[in-house]
């Protein structure tokens, strides 16, 4: 590793922080599980291609989106581990079993499309590097971060959410995240996709008037394409119990300079635009509460 090398070593850290989570000012909870950047050694140590090349997992700074909500009280769960480490937005069952040693492939029956293409629990493989790893990862090694970094991240997201439906009758979980580009079938470039399970982790009023607010700044939105949302809305959503989860997608062209590295002088102006989207589903969330205790 060069000094100049945008991935660092970093001693052994807590799986995520909170921030306003002690006093609950809203009902909704802002989580972003793909920018972490606090690489451990034995990650580094066992890379198989230059270390750069993990960058394109992260979700590049798209913490410092969710920068202006912090500021106004929404509480937030931030990953400090990368995705290379361990994916939170993935099923503990997503383990590859031909990047493991002493796993039984018994274990995973069933294989997602995404473990095939190499982006289970722990990516295997990015398209145009090849593998990752020098050596398979100890089965119990890939338990370990499961237990230590994943699971906690997500007992964490339901003790607030349970906690915040108590204090409000409601909860929102946002789940922000960045993507590479993406156009639509006129070439027009996206600037959001709002995910939702196609209506199965959140009613779809929110997901819409996500998608207006978005739309009514100029930015062109789609819903669920080619971004529905993955393990974390699965888990997380339970509209039947007035539990919602809907995940952002922003175009990273939107805050990053030209390389995908660096925030531009624009990443202010969208995490605005991100707070000013938390505050109004708070809005809503809220009215909808005082609705249904007057009837």
């Amino acid at each position: 590793m060069t000094n100049t090398d945008p991935v660092r070593h970093l001693p052994a850290v807590s799986a995520f922080s909170l921030t306003n989570v002690d006093a609950l000012k809203f009902p909704v909870l802002v989580s972003v599980s793909h920018a972490g950047r606090e690489y451990p050694a034995e990650l580094l140590d066992n890379l198989n291609v230059p270390a750069s090349h993990l960058l394109r997992l992260e979700d590049r700074y798209v913490d410092r989106l969710a920068a202006s909500a912090i500021a106004s009280g929404f509480p937030t769960i931030i990953a400090r581990k990368p995705r290379a480490w361990v994916d939170l937005n993935r099923s503990r069952t997503e383990i590859d079993p031909d990047m493991v040693v002493g796993m039984d492939p018994a274990q995973t029956p069933r294989i997602s499309r995404k473990v095939r293409g190499g982006l289970g629990i722990v990516p295997r493989r990015l398209h145009g590097a090849g593998n990752l790893w020098r050596e398979k990862w100890q089965y119990q090694h890939v338990l370990d971060r499961i237990e230590q970094d994943h699971e906690p991240y997500h007992l964490m997201v339901e003790h607030i959410l349970e906690r915040i439906r108590s204090a409000f009758g409601c909860a929102l979980l946002l789940d922000l995240h960045s993507m590479p580009s993406v156009f639509d079938e006129n070439r027009s470039q996206i600037g959001f996709v709002i995910g939702d399970r196609f209506g199965r982790s959140c009613e779809s009023r929110y997901a819409e008037l996500t998608g207006g607010h978005f739309r009514a700044e100029g930015h062109h939105v789609q819903a669920n394409h080619p971004y529905s949302g993955g393990y974390i809305l699965e888990r997380h959503g339970k509209p039947q119990r007035n539990i919602h989860a809907l995940q952002i997608e922003v175009d990273r062209a939107l805050y990053l300079d030209e390389s995908l590295r660096e925030p531009v002088a624009s990443a202010p102006v969208i995490a605005e635009l991100i707070r000013n989207c938390c505050m109004m589903l708070a809005e809503q969330l809220s009215a909808r509460d005082q609705l249904e205790a007057a009837e």
